[in-house]
């Protein structure tokens, strides 16, 4: 579109070419609804005259007393007309959002409008547009989720670090600070993480650990282990096994001469506490102390 369109169509000079022109472009059908909403809003006259007037006694000083106003009231007018498409562009495209969350030691099962099902994980939450779904099914997500795509229109989710993109087809996304992994239970996924993008068919992953690509297990279940109340890690920093805990139990674990860095291979229950801080602790080598909601990691060898 012509940058100078916009403004020629708000004032009516656009030539019979242009107007076909543009009424071509993808801009304009919601350009004229928002102008038939604003076309009700009428700016106070008087006011604009009270300005104008102010504005020459201020800067004018001794001109000359005889000045052409219509120019200005021209460019007033295009100028409020499209503040006004802006405005209300903005609040048309945001006034169907949707935020559905799931908090700490919490699920929460989200329905889309066109029926496609969100399991979402603790402390993770989920961002679409209803007004505008039928033409772009895509939800933003912070945490973790499991999606079970009802087939139609691309669908895609965004995340932070990454974006994954489907068709119709069950998948997992988690997207956490320096962690992120996408996998595929039915169909096929489109994964988008910096200048790499990844294929994943039924039964594969894909795992970013603090910014590095790095090799992922195939799952061996139909869905995620955290959907059956377990959490699963092979090969995963410890770091990543202690906030997710956290996240399962709303506690805090704080840990004492302990390598973070150190690959867990295992499973905790995200139902009962005790048996989870002994199936990590256990295979780490590492003991721990609960105080209410507030649990230490530490070495054998601590004092």
């Amino acid at each position: 579109m012509q940058e100078n369109y916009l403004a020629k169509w708000l004032n009516g000079d656009l030539s019979e070419d242009e107007l076909k022109e543009f009424m071509k472009s993808e801009e304009y059908a919601s350009y004229q609804r928002l102008k038939e909403v604003s076309s009700t809003l009428r700016a106070p006259e008087f006011e604009v005259e009270t300005a104008l007037q102010q504005l020459k006694q201020e800067r004018i000083g001794e001109a000359p007393k005889v000045i052409a106003l219509q120019p200005y009231k021209k460019f007033l007018r295009v100028a409020a007309a499209v503040a006004v498409l802006m405005v209300g562009s903005y609040f048309y495209l945001n006034l169907g959002k949707e935020t559905f969350s799931a908090e700490l030691a919490q699920q929460t099962e989200v329905t889309l409008p066109d029926n496609s099902e969100i399991l979402l994980n603790a402390d993770s939450k989920v961002t679409f547009n209803e007004r505008t779904w039928d033409k772009t099914r895509k939800v933003s997500l912070k945490g973790e989720a499991f999606f079970k795509v009802a087939k139609g229109k691309t669908f895609t989710v965004s995340t932070s670090q990454g974006s994954v993109t489907v068709l119709g087809t069950q998948f997992n996304v988690e997207n956490r600070k320096g962690f992120f992994e996408v996998t595929c239970y039915e169909g096929l996924v489109s994964v988008s993480y910096k200048d790499t993008e990844r294929k994943l068919h039924a039964g594969t992953s894909f795992m970013v650990v603090d910014g590095r690509v790095v090799d992922a297990s195939q799952p061996t279940t139909s869905t995620p282990s955290w959907m059956n109340n377990e959490s699963s890690f092979e090969r995963i920093p410890l770091k990543f096994v202690f906030e997710e805990l956290e996240r399962q139990y709303d506690i805090t674990v704080k840990t004492e001469n302990v390598d973070q860095s150190l690959l867990f291979t295992g499973t905790f229950s995200n139902t009962d506490m005790k048996m989870a801080l002994k199936s990590i602790s256990a295979p780490s080598r590492i003991k721990f102390k609960q105080e209410g909601d507030n649990v230490l990691f530490y070495a054998e060898n601590t004092p």
